[in-house]
């Protein structure tokens, strides 16, 4: 039997999780979708679909989609799922996995890893975080539980952009960008979204292209530019100096500083198996913690073909790619997401085991 496509679908309080679970439930879009509820409280779904004094822990929706209002452990109701559905009372071929607003994404994603029974039927595809285009900004200053819902998001879906002008979205985009550079950005009205934009998005399939934002890339070289420019310590931010005439001060000022944040390891030299091995293995016992996701494509010494690896934590995967192409540029590249994490030590610890 294939392995079930599950969605982590994330977002802070107030984003708007609830209307897009509302139109995934009623709307005729051809999927048979089983819907999980981790927890009730305010955040969960309208009670006209589901009613929180029923004892029914799986309703069945006029479309073919399910909602599973099974309480407590994540493994029990995957488990009590599956049973259902080899038993035949049920079907279903996509799971949507609904957080808190305040939850952290992260042991969602790892039980996909680490669990054996949840491993042989399912399949995580993607982290998607809704994010209010409204409050955003606040938001993020004020929780790190937002910051790590941006960091954790292979697809963010920006709502309430009505209620903000140009300036502000393409503000948000920027800063979402420098969180979590790999994650793509749509917009969605009121829940309505195409489907696709939500399920069937490949975001932890090893083998899948790293996306990287061409921006976050660019703004990158110019930070690291404009700090050999203004000779800036290694502990600078550019947030927090003032260099300049008074509208780059301005500017600066009106950066943010998070906790979360994203930087970019890239280099045309192949790496030494057995160091990188080495390291790898060590960041992820010293930081683990504190990396949310990190992907890459790595060009191996002897190796015609692409390594590709990703993790969550301490998780970490890899898998052999496609062949380098003829007149491909061979590159290693590597994105890392995480809480104030030490790039200068990675960068260097990476340059170490290069050929």
């Amino acid at each position: 039997m294939a392995l079930i496509p599950t969605t982590i679908l994330t977002g802070f309080l107030g984003s708007g999780k609830t209307t897009l679970l509302n139109r995934i439930l009623q709307e005729n879009h051809g999927y048979k979708i089983a819907v999980i509820e981790n927890e009730f409280g305010e955040e969960n779904i309208d009670n006209e679909i589901l009613l929180q004094d029923s004892n029914e822990q799986i309703i069945e929706m006029n479309n073919g989609c399910i909602c599973c209002t099974v309480r407590g452990d994540l493994i029990i109701a995957l488990s009590k799922l599956i049973q259902q559905k080899h038993e035949g009372k049920i079907d279903f071929d996509r799971v949507v996995i609904e957080t808190t607003g305040l939850a952290n994404p992260g042991p969602v994603a790892q039980t996909f890893f680490v669990d054996e029974e949840v491993g042989m039927y399912y399949m995580l595809d993607a982290v998607v975080t809704v994010v209010d285009a409204r409050h955003a900004m606040q938001t993020l200053d004020e929780h790190e539980e937002a910051q790590r819902q941006v960091g954790f998001a292979d697809k963010i879906l920006l709502s309430k952009t009505d209620l903000v002008d140009a300036t502000q979205i393409a503000a948000l985009r920027q800063r979402l960008s420098r969180m979590n550079p790999r994650a793509t950005i749509s917009t969605m009205d009121f829940g309505k979204i195409a489907i696709a934009e939500v399920l069937d998005l490949k975001g932890f399939n090893l083998n899948a292209k790293l996306e990287l934002d061409p921006d976050f890339l660019l703004a990158e070289e110019t930070h690291a530019h404009n700090h050999e420019h203004h000779g800036c310590d290694d502990q600078c931010t550019h947030e927090h100096h003032s260099h300049g005439d008074a509208h780059e001060q301005n500017h600066h000022h009106a950066r943010h500083s998070d906790d979360i944040a994203a930087f970019v390891f890239k280099s045309t030299q192949a790496f030494h198996t057995a160091k990188l091995d080495e390291f790898l293995g060590g960041l992820v016992q010293v930081f683990g913690p504190r990396m949310l996701r990190y992907k890459g494509v790595l060009l191996m010494e002897g190796a015609d073909r692409k390594v590709i690896f990703q993790g969550v934590h301490q998780i970490m995967g890899t898998d052999v790619g496609a062949k380098w192409a003829e007149g491909e540029l061979r590159e290693s590249k590597m994105v890392f997401i995480g809480k104030n994490l030490p790039k200068d030590v990675f960068i260097q610890g990476l340059n170490l085991c290069l050929v």
